[in-house]
């Protein structure tokens, strides 16, 4: 049996966020500020992700995170591409962060944290959920309402919101 930490070992604890963050939003936002009270610290890494085609390149995702996440002193934006576990022993990160929204989210959330932790035993994930007033929020919505020329400004931080907005504007 494991011997337990001692009090300043538990809290030098590094967390995990990964995600695409295209674009970062509010509910983003609401996880992030609660992981930096948590934990010393918090990496926020955005994805590369092949697999998918996002609105922004990822030096752009990075940057927009960057700004939206200044405020706090202990959440550090970083880009990865490649496999999470990865990323997670390079920042000496044990416990990965993921947001459920939904019950329709922890299916595949529960599939990511099983293979996660069979290639990485002593990864752990903790599941979050946003603040209510977050919990619709998605960034595929976001997206699409503004390509749609819709307001988006009470789901994303005001630097996304302006960005957003100039490219719609660039589209017309």
């Amino acid at each position: 049996m494991d011997q337990l930490k001692d009090e300043n070992e538990v809290m030098k604890a590094t967390v995990i966020y990964p995600g695409t963050f295209d674009p970062i939003t509010n509910g983003h936002l609401d996880l992030a500020q609660r992981a930096a009270r948590l934990f010393d610290q918090v990496i926020v890494a955005v994805a590369k992700n092949t697999s998918k085609t996002p609105l922004f390149d990822l030096n752009k995702r990075i940057e927009l995170a960057k700004c939206a996440l200044e405020s706090l002193d202990n959440v550090i934006v970083t880009g990865f591409a490649g496999l999470l576990i990865d990323c997670a022993k390079q920042h000496k990160a044990h416990v990965v962060l993921r947001g459920l929204r939904a019950v329709s989210d922890f299916e595949y959330e529960f599939q990511l944290a099983s293979m996660n932790r069979n290639m990485m035993p002593e990864l752990e994930t903790l599941f979050l959920t946003p603040a209510e007033q977050h919990s619709f929020i998605s960034a595929n919505l976001v997206r699409e309402i503004a390509n749609l020329g819709g307001d988006v400004s009470q789901f994303v931080p005001a630097n996304v919101n302006q960005i957003l907005k100039e490219r719609v504007k660039n589209k017309i």
